[in-house]
C-alpha cells in the first residue's frame, strides 16, 4: 500500500476517533435541556468535565494531518468552507468558554444563559460537521486549478443537510447514552428516555444518508460498513431498552465507525470531488505531499499515537464513576451554592 492510501485511511481513523469522542461531548451539550434543575445539569457537565478539551485534540490533529499529508485537499476545503468552517470555530471556542464561566457567579439566571450557549455552540458544530463531511463526499466546484468556485448556498445542498441531520441525531443519541452510562438516579433515567427518541431519529436520518451515499457513490465492499452501522444502531436502541448502556455506547461507537468507513470509502481514491470536471478532482495522487514528508510523519505517528492513546485511556479510567447529584461538591470559590 503506497503512503498516500495509508494517510488517506489514517486521516478516515482521525475523523472517526474525533466523531466518537468529542460526539459525546457535542451530544452531552445538546442534551442539557434534559436537566430539571442545576443540579442535574452540573453532573451531565461534569460527565464530560475532565475529558472535552482533550476530545477536541483529535479534530486538530485531523486537521494537521490533512494539511501536512495533503495539502491541495487542505487548501481546497479550508477556503471553500471557510465562512462554514469560522461558524464552527466560533461555536466550539464559546462552548469551551461556557463550561468554564458558568459556575463563575452564583445566580442561576448567569448559570442558565450558560447552559444554552453550551446547548447551542454543542448543536451547531454536529449540524456544521456532517454537512462539510457529506460535501467532500458530494464533491464541490472546483476549477482547474484546485481552486473552490461555489458559494455557502452551494454547499448547502440536499444531500449535505441529510448529513448534517445525520451527525446531529446520532450524535445526540450518543450523548444521551453517555449520560446514562455515566450517572445514576433520575437523570439517568431520563437520559434513557431521551435516547428512545433520539435512537429512531437517529437511525432513519442516518440509514437514509448511508443509503443516499452508498448508491450515489459506493462500491460493493462500502455496503459492508453500511449494513454494520445500521446493525449498530439497532443493538444500541436496543440495549437502551434493555438498561445495558455499556453495550448500548459501543454500539453508537461502532455506528460511527461504519458511517465513516463508509463515506471515506465512497470517496476513495478522490479526496475532494469537482462537480465542475471530473478532471479537476483532487485524489491521493495529485493532492498529497512528497513521499519524504509522508514517511516523516508515518514515523513520527508510530511513536507519537501509542502514547496519546494510553495517556487518554487512563484518563477515562481514572474518571470512570458514575456520578449523581449527591456526590456533586459546591462550586469552587462559592460555598452557598451546589
Amino acid at each position: 500500500m503506497a503512503l498516500t492510501d495509508v494517510w488517506f485511511v489514517l486521516i478516515a481513523v482521525l475523523w472517526a476517533g474525533y466523531l466518537v469522542l468529542d460526539g459525546f461531548d457535542l451530544g452531552v451539550g445538546m442534551l442539557l435541556p434534559i436537566a430539571r434543575d442545576d443540579g442535574e445539569r452540573r453532573v451531565m457537565v461534569n460527565t464530560i468535565g475532565p475529558v472535552w478539551d482533550g476530545n477536541e485534540v483529535w479534530l486538530l490533529v485531523a486537521g494537521g494531518a490533512t494539511f501536512a499529508a495533503f495539502p491541495l485537499w487542505y487548501a481546497g476545503m479550508f477556503s471553500g468552507f471557510y465562512l462554514a468552517l469560522l461558524i464552527l470555530l466560533v461555536a466550539l471556542i464559546v462552548r469551551g468558554v461556557s463550561f468554564e464561566y458558568r459556575g463563575k457567579i452564583d445566580d442561576p439566571t448567569w448559570r442558565r444563559r450558560w447552559d444554552w450557549a453550551i446547548t447551542f455552540s454543542s448543536a451547531v458544530p454536529a449540524l456544521l460537521l456532517g454537512v462539510a463531511l457529506a460535501n467532500v463526499v458530494h464533491g464541490v466546484p472546483l476549477n482547474a486549478h484546485g481552486d473552490y468556485t461555489g458559494n455557502l448556498f452551494t454547499l448547502l445542498n440536499p444531500y449535505a443537510l441529510l448529513g448534517g441531520v445525520m451527525t446531529l441525531t446520532v450524535l445526540a443519541f450518543h450523548g444521551g447514552l453517555f449520560v446514562a452510562l455515566k450517572t445514576d438516579g433520575e437523570i439517568r433515567a431520563r437520559a434513557r428516555s431521551a435516547a428512545v427518541v433520539l435512537g429512531v431519529l437517529a437511525t432513519v436520518a442516518g440509514g437514509a444518508f448511508l443509503l443516499w451515499t452508498q448508491l450515489a457513490y459506493g462500491s460493493g465492499w462500502t455496503w459492508v460498513p453500511l449494513l454494520v452501522a445500521a446493525g449498530a444502531l439497532v443493538v444500541a436502541m436496543v440495549a437502551n431498552r434493555m438498561g445495558r448502556e455499556g453495550v448500548a455506547f459501543t454500539a453508537t461507537t461502532v455506528a460511527i465507525i461504519g458511517a465513516v468507513t463508509t463515506m471515506f470509502g465512497a470517496l476513495y481514491p478522490d479526496v475532494l470531488p469537482s462537480t465542475t470536471s471530473a478532471a479537476f478532482s483532487l485524489t491521493t495522487t495529485n493532492a498529497s505531499s512528497s513521499h519524504y514528508t509522508l514517511t516523516i510523519m508515518t514515523w513520527v505517528a508510530v511513536v507519537f499515537t501509542p502514547l496519546v492513546l494510553l495517556y487518554q485511556g487512563w484518563t477515562y479510567w481514572v474518571f470512570r464513576r458514575r456520578l449523581s447529584v449527591e456526590v456533586m461538591p459546591p462550586y469552587e470559590g462559592l460555598p452557598s451554592a451546589r
